[in-house]
């Protein structure tokens, strides 16, 4: 059940692994892209594949999808849902999401607001914002990898149970007649 909702997820946002394959910024990946571990759905690799894609989602740079593509193939965790993942942090989203990683930043550190925080002081050399603003943004890629490795795993595991009920719950003979079906079908 989970991995038809996913599936079904993936097939509908994600471009499919040929489109992947021939895209210009991931070329310097060459056959490494051909691994079919990297387009396979599983427990492991989809929880693998929310710690890359959300962790370099706080990245601020304009290659964030070619870091999560190289540590998509490192870790072998599901590449398009790792490259899709960044895209958590878009041009609508960044401002807000990354004053927030600006404030995390300030607070660990202990440090005054600068009154020259603005999108085009970040995109412009960071002047003194720069520690509390990747600070803030590393904390936070930390702590959206951990919960979305987390967060798969246990809603895998729960769907994994609730298809195992389910399958119990039924009388044995209608177990038997599901798995003549799906044999047959086949």
């Amino acid at each position: 059940m989970a991995k038809q909702v996913i599936e079904k997820w993936m097939h509908k946002f994600i471009p499919d692994q040929e489109v992947i394959k021939r895209h210009k910024s991931l070329q310097f990946l060459g056959d490494k892209l051909h691994d079919p571990n990297l387009w396979h759905l599983n427990r492991k690799s989809i929880s693998m594949a929310f710690a890359v894609g959300l962790f370099f989602a706080w990245v601020p740079t304009p290659t964030q999808m070619a870091f999560a593509a190289a540590a998509a193939i490192y870790f072998r965790s599901n590449l398009p849902i790792s490259v899709a993942l960044v895209w958590v942090t878009n041009p609508l989203t960044m401002p807000p999401l990354f004053y927030f990683a600006y404030q995390v930043g300030l607070t660990v550190l202990n440090q005054p607001a600068q009154p020259d925080f603005s999108l085009d002081s970040v995109l412009s050399g960071l002047g003194d914002i720069w520690q509390p603003f990747l600070l803030g943004c590393f904390i936070l890629g930390v702590i959206s990898s951990t919960a979305g490795y987390f967060g798969m795993k246990a809603f895998w595991a729960y769907h994994v149970r609730k298809k195992w009920t389910t399958r119990h719950n039924q009388p044995r003979f209608a177990r038997y007649q599901t798995f003549n079906a799906n044999v047959w079908r086949r």
